[in-house]
């Protein structure tokens, strides 16, 4: 437990002590930072009632852009480490993390955000020399199909097998998933009724709702489709928390290149659970959830989605083809382009890839002689171009690549980036059995084996 120390009222530049604050006022307080990360709810000892906790920040944005850092002096990586968590802190949408390959990487929402956080960073909170890497961006992985064929996959002891496919969710549902129009927590009638209403669903598909994933507002759906005639429900219940858990670590990290899975359903269309509750524990069941789960997404033509920034230029009417051009280089496009009444100036509405947004404010002014001025935000997730897994795509390096390859060329790049072999390889996600169904049904795989 962490005791309040002092409190500190603000007064221009000076931090005044006092005994108490009365509500609505700004406030320093001491000796409780270190377990508080973003926000926190403070209450006292003695309190006997429930206490209820302020609602946690949204935002219209999204940290998309990602950077690695690492001390230029090696030995000065916990002082770095200590600069992280205090910048975590400081700012709201910030969020950082150490990859598999063990790189600290940054989350911001866009450059002049990271700008800032690494000013803090090397001259506020840690005082040392950073290295920084190019920035990239954060990708999705996501399905435009139904799987071709029922996958299925068997635990170590061979005492359990679920069967598994994944198709795309409707249009809509996953951004209402996030924005919270629809939660988890609500009732079964109630999560019923919206399904039903909004989107289509039939009563039962609606009711069967396991989980929505990663985490509570993850735009993914396990839904329970099985029938009480096929399925012993009781036993399937009873793994349930097992199989939501499996589903929650593959929506997490997709099989693609180890980021998040969205937009997907994955529907449980069979599942043999062993009788001995020794046979179905846990360790058994949570990784082969998550293996049907990729299996099932591998076999439902997957695709990486990228970020697209929202951009609003305001020009004069003499540089709006020069805005045009720098866009159309960065594969943005235009949505809107009219005059601002009363003035000389043009008002151009446009859609970028976060990947093409790096230096286009520099780009921008260069073209324009500086007569231009322009606002980016994350809006929203979009298809990449072309097909990740076409081995027949041959990535060259240090050259531009055609749109049909960019999916391709992203998903190596990240893979390597990430320390992750170069290809997706199916021998981890399918078992011995389902690799005989597939050569069975003669399917075409474009992954290696």
């Amino acid at each position: 437990m962490y005791k309040v120390v002092t409190l500190m009222s603000c007064l221009f530049r000076y931090a005044i002590e006092v005994n108490r604050v009365p509500a609505g006022n700004w406030v320093l307080i001491e000796g409780i930072d270190q377990p508080i990360v973003k926000t926190a709810t403070i209450t006292s000892v003695s309190q006997t009632e429930d206490a209820y906790i302020f609602r946690p920040l949204k935002f219209n944005t999204s940290s998309v852009i990602k950077i690695a850092v690492e001390p230029v002096n090696p030995s000065e990586l916990p002082k770095m480490l200590d600069g992280l968590r205090k910048a975590n802190k400081s700012y709201p949408l910030l969020s950082t993390k150490v990859e598999e390959s063990g790189e600290h990487v940054i989350l911001g929402t866009g450059e002049l955000y990271l700008d800032s956080v690494m000013h803090d960073l090397r001259k506020l909170y840690s005082d040392i020399e950073i290295k920084v890497a190019d920035p990239v961006v954060s990708f999705c992985e996501t399905v435009v199909e139904t799987s071709s064929l029922k996958c299925f996959a068997e635990t170590p002891n061979k005492r359990n097998k679920i069967t598994m496919i994944a198709e795309p969710l409707e249009k809509g549902l996953a951004e209402d998933i996030e924005n919270e129009s629809v939660k988890i927590s609500w009732t079964r009638k109630r999560l019923g009724e919206f399904f039903q209403t909004k989107y289509d669903w039939d009563l039962l598909a609606a009711r069967s709702i396991w989980a929505f994933g990663p985490e509570t507002t993850g735009p993914n759906i396990l839904v329970d489709d099985t029938l009480p005639t096929e399925v012993d429900k009781s036993l399937l219940s009873t793994v349930k928390d097992s199989i939501v858990q499996g589903f929650q670590w593959g929506t997490r990290e997709g099989p693609l290149c180890d980021e998040p899975i969205r937009n997907c359903k994955f529907k449980i269309l069979d599942a043999v659970i062993a009788n001995e509750s020794i046979h179905r524990g846990g360790g058994q069941i949570i990784p082969t959830s998550r293996r049907v789960a990729y299996s099932a997404f591998l076999m439902a033509t997957p695709r990486l989605m990228e970020p697209y920034c929202f951009i609003e230029v305001q020009a004069p009417a003499d540089c709006v083809s020069a805005v045009y051009t720098v866009l159309a280089r960065r594969r943005g496009h235009v949505t809107q382009d009219i005059p601002v009444p009363g003035s000389p100036l043009y008002t151009i509405k446009a859609y970028l890839p976060a990947i093409d947004s790096f230096g286009f404010e520099t780009d921008l002014r260069t073209h324009t002689l500086g007569q231009a001025f322009c606002l980016s935000v994350f809006h929203h997730w979009q298809i990449v171009p072309g097909d990740p897994l076409d081995k027949t795509i041959v990535i060259r390096p240090l050259e531009p690549q055609p749109a049909t390859h960019l999916a391709r060329e992203f998903m190596i790049k990240t893979r390597r980036r990430k320390g992750l072999s170069e290809d997706v390889s199916i021998n981890k996600f399918f078992d011995d059995p389902m690799l005989l169904e597939l050569a069975k049904q003669d399917v075409m795989l474009n992954y290696p084996m």
